[in-house]
């Protein structure tokens, strides 16, 4: 089994004690103690880790003896999510943040169902940003996987047509995903639709041909980690 990972924001000193939230999740929840390794991360690519030398359930205290830093991944991958409904959004922003993505935009598109105001959006990117954050641990990842502000069409259309490598999937596109040359730099942003599909006037906004991903229709919240993991195999996976 693999060394568990934890945010702390500071990596510096030799002796680093977890406290908080995260520290009693390590002490209590994970019941780890003294002589287990745990590998801390300031979620942006830096890392230290090392054997635990006490425990409480206030926390634990790590005694460094590695560090070390993890570039961030070339391309860049960027998945619009168009908001699902209910659990589907939970899962969607687990597998993405397992997968690898980098950022995942939640967008509000026209046959999302999700009625916008202030509160709603907030309380809906506060679940987002807490179910990444705790799959970018389970995952072991450096870089935690960020969850960008609710974007709206216009907004998400200007993410594509500054991309290296706009992706738009739609059931009725003739253009193999597959057949997509993927960059060595810049941002990958794909496009997942809702469950009714995305709207003809969203796609005359985003201006990009459509591609199909395979043979099957797959729900709003498992394209993205579908399209995501079949570009990266051919990039920052070999």
């Amino acid at each position: 089994m693999g060394v568990a990972v934890f945010f702390r924001a500071d990596l510096a000193g030799e002796e680093l004690t977890l406290d908080g939230p995260e520290g009693r999740h390590a002490a209590v929840v994970r019941r780890i103690g003294p002589g287990e390794r745990l590998r801390l991360t300031d979620g942006r690519g830096a890392w230290a880790e090392g054997p635990v030398v006490t425990a409480s359930k206030a926390g634990v205290t790590v005694a460094v003896d590695e560090r070390g830093t993890v570039p961030a991944g070339v391309p860049r991958v960027v998945v619009v999510q168009a908001v699902p409904k209910g659990e589907r959004a939970e899962l969607a922003v687990e597998m993405l943040t397992e997968v690898g993505v980098d950022v995942i935009v939640p967008w509000n598109a026209e046959r999302s169902q999700f009625r916008a105001n202030p509160e709603r959006v907030e309380k809906m990117l506060a679940k987002w940003r807490a179910w990444a954050f705790e799959a970018s641990k389970q995952s072991r990842r450096t870089w935690f996987a960020e969850v960008a502000p609710l974007a709206s069409t216009a907004e998400v259309a200007e993410l594509l047509a500054g991309a290296a490598l706009p992706v738009v999937l739609h059931e009725e596109a003739t253009v193999a995903l597959a057949s997509l040359e993927v960059p060595a730099a810049g941002d990958v942003v794909i496009v997942i639709g809702p469950e009714g599909g995305i709207a003809p006037a969203e796609l005359k906004a985003f201006d990009v041909d459509p591609v199909l991903l395979g043979d099957t229709v797959l729900r709003t919240s498992t394209a993205g980690v579908a399209a995501a993991a079949a570009l990266l195999a051919r990039s920052r996976w070999r």
